[in-house]
């Protein structure tokens, strides 16, 4: 457990999985949140038992026998950017592994805490797991310091956490959506260890497409509105070229208090027609063609 110098919260069952080995008893309350003193003996999941795990891996990856069970076929389509009202979030929610879709419903926006806001790219497993572990840190923290934990502080432990195990067969690709005080913080790790704060990440197979369009259209001025229709776009046209990528899209903002859902499942089917109709289309698949050719 993670132990504290009030005996009744180190008997509290934060919802962790039982795959986890928490920090070392051995470390001191102060040492505990010191992101500075974490490493990979005191923040544990379970690993191949051999004695190397790192070099097991690898040796999976280059057995041509083993190689496929090391090459995890994944999908998805995850932005974030920084407008003057706060941080707009949107995603998809397929879950895919190549050409076979497993779910149409996944949510890839994860609530850490009531201020801030995780997404999920890569394995589902490995950034739902390391994001719900954020939370009980946030919570600890809140806890013991009687005041929320910043952004940037969190989107460190997250990193460090991770680093840890480079090389070690993971698969993330997450933001971290929040405030530190009074100014937005927008932060990329990634299961390499990298760290990065910005004002607009996509993350994923259709972040290509994504990308088209937030770089032409996003601007820091902008109104909430505005933000959710240029998610919302974003993420349609990325779903729509990307096979990787669809089912809905859900939109979220991130303000300095709280975090507001605003778009819970706008099924991107749906937001396809009403684009092509705005441009005046069909939508039926042949549009700008000579009609007469196929007897319409």
């Amino acid at each position: 457990m993670y132990y504290t110098t009030d005996d009744y919260l180190d008997d509290l069952d934060f919802g962790s999985p039982q795959s986890f080995q928490y920090l070392n008893p051995s470390m001191t309350p102060e040492t505990n949140l010191n992101i500075d003193t974490i490493t990979h003996n005191d923040v544990i999941i379970k690993l191949a038992p051999t004695e190397n795990p790192e070099n097991f891996y690898k040796s999976l990856k280059e057995n041509p026998v083993t190689k496929k069970l090391t090459d995890i076929k994944k999908g998805t389509t995850t932005l974030a950017f920084v407008y003057k009202e706060g941080i707009l979030v949107a995603v998809d929610s397929r879950a895919s592994m190549g050409s076979f879709i497993a779910s149409q419903s996944v949510r890839k926006i994860i609530e850490i805490n009531e201020y801030l806001l995780g997404t999920m790219a890569g394995g589902a497993a490995d950034c739902s797991f390391w994001e719900r572990q954020l939370a009980q840190w946030c919570k600890l923290y809140e806890l013991r310091h009687g005041t929320r934990a910043p952004v940037s502080a969190a989107s460190e432990v997250l990193c460090s956490w991770v680093t840890q195990y480079r090389g070690y067969g993971l698969s993330m690709g997450t933001m971290v959506c929040g405030f530190d005080g009074d100014n937005q913080g927008l932060y990329y790790i990634d299961d390499d260890g990298t760290r990065l704060k910005g004002t607009l990440f996509s993350v994923g197979s259709g972040s290509t497409y994504a990308y088209g369009v937030l770089d032409s259209k996003w601007k820091y001025d902008m109104s909430t509105e505005e933000a959710v229709q240029l998610g919302r776009e974003a993420i349609h046209q990325a779903t729509h070229r990307d096979c990787g990528s669809g089912g809905v899209c859900r939109v979220y903002t991130v303000h300095k208090d709280k975090w507001i859902k605003r778009i819970e499942a706008n099924d991107v089917n749906e937001i396809h027609t009403e684009m092509e109709n705005k441009k005046g289309l069909r939508d039926d698949g042949l549009d700008g063609y000579n009609i007469d050719v196929f007897g319409y």
